[in-house]
């Protein structure tokens, strides 16, 4: 039973995930190695639990027990070490994340399952770095975590029916809906979301059209909330650019290339929301 949790980074996932088993009665342990943006994690779940409480979706002594269930921590053994589930959410970068679960293999016990929110990565690579392979699972949760309801639940090549129902039945409990997927690059959400991206990047890099008005067809004519020019800025377009290298090596295949405008903005620091410009100014 799954009762005690840690979630590993403070960053715009971490600090959600966090929120949402602590809301839902858990405890959890965030870490994040970096104090400054471990206090900024925790602000931000305080800001998004009092816009909650303004729409009358909690309470203020609601919103007070969620961040009494949260405990803050720049260690990671200590961090760990009783947990019963643990959440990745670092960086979307293979070798920092197979470092992580060698020491998360050391620090924890042999029944804790071991999740990753990686968006792209192999769930059976990162598995492989551990002693405990048929424990570790994919835990891909939707940004903004506290309004997304979706959990892509990913099985690696060893991962148990135990640990996968366990992980079913906690996203469900809530209040998340999880789909079961397998483990090949991208996953679904990714492999069918980032070409798609990618696309409308061509074609801006091809003078196409601009920005705006491929955002505008795909709202108009296609149905979609955001266009997926903005929906590049929102995401970060260096973790775009990630992605579509992590489905270019796992494919091989030329269609998964990323666009070389990508390269360049990301190469120019320009990322989207985070840094204020990407393919839309934010800065004022």
């Amino acid at each position: 039973m799954i009762q005690k949790v840690s979630v590993i980074g403070a960053g715009t996932m971490g600090n959600g995930i966090a929120h949402v088993f602590a809301q839902y009665g858990y405890s959890v342990h965030l870490i994040d190695i970096n104090e400054a943006a471990l206090q900024k994690g925790i602000a931000t779940i305080n800001k998004n639990l009092d816009r909650m409480v303004a729409k009358q979706k909690l309470t203020e002594a609601q919103k007070q027990e969620t961040l009494n269930r949260i405990t803050p921590s720049t260690d990671l053994q200590t961090g760990v070490a009783n947990a019963d589930l643990v959440v990745e959410a670092v960086l979307e970068n293979y070798e920092v994340k197979a470092n992580l679960f060698k020491q998360l293999d050391e620090y924890t016990s042999a029944d804790t399952i071991l999740a990753s929110n990686t968006s792209s990565i192999s769930i059976t690579k990162i598995a492989a770095n551990t002693k405990k392979p048929d424990k570790v699972i994919g835990m891909h949760f939707m940004n903004p975590v506290p309004v997304m309801k979706l959990v892509e639940v990913i099985r690696g090549y060893a991962t148990s029916n135990a640990t996968t129902q366990i992980v079913v039945e906690v996203s469900k409990k809530m209040e998340k809906v999880p789909v079961e997927v397998k483990d090949y690059p991208g996953f679904v959400s990714n492999r069918v979301l980032l070409p798609m991206i990618n696309e409308a990047i061509y074609c801006v890099y091809e003078g196409i059209a601009t920005p705006e008005a491929i955002d505008e067809v795909m709202k108009l004519g296609m149905g979609h909330p955001m266009g997926p020019l903005r929906l590049a800025d929102f995401i970060g377009l260096d973790i775009c650019l990630n992605i579509m290298d992590v489905l270019y090596e796992g494919f091989r295949d030329s269609k998964y290339r990323a666009c070389p405008l990508l390269r360049n903005m990301v190469a120019a620091g320009h990322l989207g929301d985070k840094t204020g410009k990407g393919f839309y100014n934010y800065e004022k």
